[in-house]
């Protein structure tokens, strides 16, 4: 009995071990912030499609994006892309590629701009554009962590936690401070606009006077008072 009950304890921790595996996986998946997403842009025959994207400083973003051409065909047309900052630094551009990969780190809070096109030789042609876009804790890459710390299973599972504990941290902190940014420009805008019509009315005031003034001067002349 006393047997048993050894392998029934070393069988029911192998258990509890799995089912906080497979918790910690479940609540690192559901918890994982909207960062990673794949969008589809029909491309425009002439002229550029683009997909923009609100970023605050030192968010890592990764992105690769693929010429999805019409099934029946086997060329492939080839593409432009741009890729640029709040400030209009250009922080990615490529000619003639019928795929590639960008990846920054953004440094200016701000929405950053994502253009796609058809090279000038293929414009007319129907082309479609997959992106796989990525940002904060989707875009860092768990494997290469994973071997240099040397971690797996449950601790990789919390170690992916802890990033996503910090990047709801960051996010709220930026949050924050655009909530302080905004209430300073309102409580400006409040202000001038309170001093503009105190300024209007000081005027309305000053011509009734005048008219006042004139009107008065006027009837005296005429001997009408």
């Amino acid at each position: 009995m006393a047997a048993s009950i050894a392998d029934f304890g070393s069988g029911g921790g192998g258990i509890v071990k799995w089912c906080c595996w497979v918790a910690a996986a479940l609540i690192v998946i559901f918890s994982l912030p909207d960062g990673c997403r794949a969008i589809w842009l029909s491309l425009p025959k002439s002229g550029t499609k683009c997909v923009s994207e609100d970023l605050h400083n030192n968010v890592v973003v990764l992105a690769d994006y693929t010429v999805v051409a019409d099934a029946q065909s086997h060329d492939y047309p080839t593409i432009s892309a741009k890729v640029t900052s709040p400030f209009g630094n250009t922080l990615h551009h490529q000619e003639n590629v019928t795929h590639g990969q960008f990846a920054f780190t953004a440094s200016e809070a701000g929405n950053y701009l994502a253009c796609f096109g058809l090279d000038t030789h293929h414009q007319g042609k129907e082309a479609s554009v997959n992106v796989d876009w990525k940002t904060g804790i989707a875009a860092r890459d768990w494997e290469s962590v994973a071997k240099k710390e040397k971690i797996e299973g449950v601790e990789l599972e919390l170690r992916k936690l802890e990033g996503v504990v910090e990047a709801i941290h960051e996010n709220l902190l930026y949050l924050k401070v655009r909530e302080a940014e905004m209430r300073t420009v309102s409580e400006t805008t409040n202000g001038r606009v309170a001093w503009f019509s105190i300024m209007s009315l000081g005027v309305c005031i000053v011509v009734s006077a005048l008219q006042l003034w004139h009107l008065k001067g006027f009837f005296q002349k005429k001997k009408l008072i």
